[in-house]
């Protein structure tokens, strides 16, 4: 045995498999590479991911907005379902959702998985998951990084961090100071939990039967409700460009709810009147909620609860919003209005 095979088989030996990384890679890669237009320059396996901006030419004073974030513990959710390429697509939409809320369009994402022992299989499930999400959204998928840290996770279980970049005009921002009292929300729905709240969900829902069509879920079973991935609206922002809609401020829902969420936009002296009465909350919703016997002011912190992005729109073009998302295959609804004062009220 020469130098090389006892330093490989002393890391083998600390828990980490160097080659097992490189098949990841290879398993993975095709994925990764249909995501990448001209823009891209090189190829996988550089030290950087490199991205021509001249693409931005059009822009009289572009803005680049970035945002990093996880997928919580819908991850502990996967192992125990088996289901792991949702992951990715959880994280892709995630990002360019939040990116979305300035009005940014997304331009490159990197991803970062990590785990205790590495799978290269499961690793290709959850990039080829991401690689899919941004082929979709014309999204390049830029780089990542894969990391085997024996002793600081737990064996079995997996980390998913997410970073997007994106870009929007400087007089195209989206800051919410232009949101007036009297201004019409407009809310979309989530395909599900989205990425927050599984540990509420996990807390109410560990010792069911997840593989049991429930009536109280209309039929359907929890190992499939739980684990929809994250959807996107970037389309449905298309749709009310498209329609020169006056999109004065976005929220999206995630950690915070309904609750935290929206008033991160809102300028001072304005807040947001909820008509809980306008939707119906999906019963899966509805079953954490009563097992976990948790308050329901701290269920639409903690949840969505069905509202996955709102559109702060003019009265005026509330009418034309709503042809635009239906026109675009969405299933709008009027949640609310802007109001004077501060936050947000549901009532």
């Amino acid at each position: 045995m020469d130098a090389r095979d006892e330093q490989k088989s002393a890391y083998a030996r600390a828990g980490v498999d160097i080659d097992a990384g490189h098949r990841a890679v290879e398993l993975m890669k095709d994925a990764v590479a249909r995501t990448h237009t001209p823009a891209v320059l090189g190829g996988i396996g550089g030290f950087g991911g490199l991205f021509s901006l001249s693409g931005l030419k059009d822009m009289a004073d572009p803005v680049l907005v970035a945002s990093t974030d996880g997928v919580g513990t819908k991850t502990k959710v996967a192992v125990r379902t088996g289901r792991f390429g949702g992951l990715g697509q959880d994280i892709v939409n995630h990002c360019v959702n939040d990116i979305l809320v300035q009005g940014a369009r997304p331009l490159f994402f990197l991803d970062y998985v990590a785990m205790g022992q590495l799978s290269p299989e499961r690793v290709a499930e959850v990039v080829t998951g991401a690689a899919q999400a941004c082929e979709a959204l014309g999204v390049a998928l830029l780089g990542g990084e894969t990391a085997e840290m024996p002793g600081v996770y737990v064996e079995g279980e997996l980390d998913i961090v997410g970073t997007i970049v994106g870009a929007v005009d400087r007089p195209r921002l989206i800051d919410g100071q232009r949101i007036e009292a009297g201004d019409a929300v407009i809310a979309l729905p989530s395909s599900g939990l989205h990425t927050n709240g599984y540990s509420l969900a996990r807390m109410a829902l560990d010792d069911l039967d997840w593989q049991e069509a429930r009536d109280d879920l209309n039929g359907e079973r929890l190992e499939d409700l739980l684990t929809v991935p994250h959807r996107a609206y970037l389309g449905a922002f298309d749709a009310l460009e498209a329609a020169g809609v006056d999109v004065r401020g976005m929220g999206h829902i995630t950690g915070g709810g309904l609750v935290d969420n929206p008033p991160r936009v809102f300028p001072e002296g304005i807040g947001m009147q909820v008509d809980l009465s306008s939707w119906t909350v999906p019963p899966v919703f509805e079953l954490i909620v009563q097992r976990s016997e948790v308050d329901r002011q701290e269920a639409f912190r903690a949840l969505n609860m069905g509202v996955g992005f709102l559109f702060i729109v003019p009265a005026a073009h509330r009418e034309s919003a709503l042809s635009a998302l239906r026109g675009a295959g969405e299933q709008p609804w009027v949640i609310g209005e802007m109001v004077k004062g501060q936050g947000g009220s549901l009532g």
